[in-house]
């Protein structure tokens, strides 16, 4: 039973944020906003908003440890799991602005991440910088995405503007009460299970709970691949995984200051740190990240997932 409660609890995650995202991307749309604003706002924050309010959850119960996996692990698996699939399905190729810009900020944001914990809290002050950080950040992209035209042609936004205003903002509403009790279910039964099995918080909350709220970002980085966008999905990658950083952890540790232990410190933070840069001379090659390039992260999540275990 507690199994179908995560199950369950994960299912209302998902469709939480996905309502959210509909919604908030309508009124958006009839507010005037660019698709490249809409995406780079309100999708991102959708796809991350149940990494947001597991961790808020968790750490409210006093559980730092599954708050501050959930990112970590997602952070991992976002860029080795999912960027790895989306390769293998069809090989990505790569703007020169996504490295310049997104790489770059990606990377100094999570060496940023790993110098805050390494003093053992991530205290509320220290979550006001984040957060201010991610104000700045979004800023800066908000006047480089204005200067791209919108595409007259763009169906979805289209779709998006002849959307009811009231329709959407039930859509929100919605989003917003399914993300709140599912992350409460999900959290509370992965405690449960990692009680009953004697799993650690801290590998319950890099796995099982990383790898279902990064479940959108796979799903939106497998389907443009499979449209052969693959443009979108480093860019949606590393934007998520710095809004992980950013937003989450930051609004986590202002709502309540995060403990970090030590493994954490001399393990998984260092598997973050190694996967976001052995991609830079992935993505170097060729401006591409080829299949056998992708099997390679895939790969390499596989053995981190083993050496947990």
């Amino acid at each position: 039973m507690v199994y179908l409660f995560l199950l369950v609890g994960l299912l209302i995650l998902l469709l939480g944020g996905k309502y959210l995202v509909d919604g908030a991307s309508a009124i958006a749309g009839k507010l005037g906003l660019s698709p490249g604003l809409i995406g780079l706002t309100v999708v991102s924050f959708g796809t991350s908003a149940p990494e947001l309010l597991v961790s808020v959850s968790a750490a409210l119960k006093g559980n730092s440890d599954i708050a501050l996996g959930n990112v970590i692990g997602s952070n991992i698996s976002n860029i080795s799991l999912v960027l790895g699939t989306s390769a293998i399905i069809f090989p990505i190729s790569l703007p020169r602005s996504v490295i310049k810009l997104d790489y770059v900020f990606t990377l100094v944001v999570s060496i940023l991440f790993y110098l805050l914990a390494i003093n053992g809290i991530i205290s509320y002050f220290e979550g006001i910088i984040l957060v201010t950080l991610l104000i700045l950040v979004n800023f800066y992209f908000f006047k480089k995405i204005e200067r791209i035209p919108e595409d007259p042609d763009d169906l979805d936004m289209v779709k998006i503007r002849e959307a009811s205003i009231w329709k959407s903002i039930g859509l929100i509403l919605l989003g917003i009460a399914g993300l709140y009790w599912g992350s409460d279910l999900f959290v509370e039964n992965s405690i449960v299970i990692a009680q009953t099995f004697g799993i650690s918080d801290r590998v319950i909350g890099v796995t099982i709970i990383a790898i279902g709220t990064s479940l959108p970002e796979l799903v939106t980085s497998v389907m443009a691949a499979l449209k052969k966008h693959t443009d979108i999905a480093l860019g949606n990658i590393l934007g998520s995984n710095m809004m992980n950083i950013l937003a989450i952890i930051g609004i986590t540790a202002i709502v309540s200051p995060i403990e970090v232990s030590q493994i954490f410190l001399t393990n998984d933070f260092i598997w973050m740190l190694g996967f976001t840069i052995v991609l830079l001379p992935i993505i170097l090659t060729k401006l591409r990240i080829s299949r056998w390039e992708g099997a390679l992260l895939v790969g390499g999540y596989i053995f981190y997932i083993a050496l947990l275990i």
